[in-house]
């Protein structure tokens, strides 16, 4: 995988960006080829990816005295 920084540009009605010729030559892109963009979000809601935790119950507190006596 090839990551690079690029800027997004107005085309038209449209949104567009540059892959630099380097790039392109190194991921051997030719015109007319699909590619897959991952775009991340600003956001990241953990709830939806990791769940929630439901009858949480221990203290931070709690959580450290356990983990001090495990040492």
């Amino acid at each position: 995988m090839i990551e690079i920084n690029t800027k997004i540009k107005k085309w038209g009605n449209s949104l567009a960006t540059v892959i630099p010729k380097d790039i392109a030559e190194k991921a051997n892109l030719k015109v007319g080829r699909n590619i897959k963009l991952l775009i991340p979000l600003k956001k990241a809601n953990l709830e939806k990816r990791f769940g929630r935790l439901k009858n949480w119950k221990k203290s931070t507190e709690q959580i450290m005295r356990e983990i001090d006596e495990g040492w």
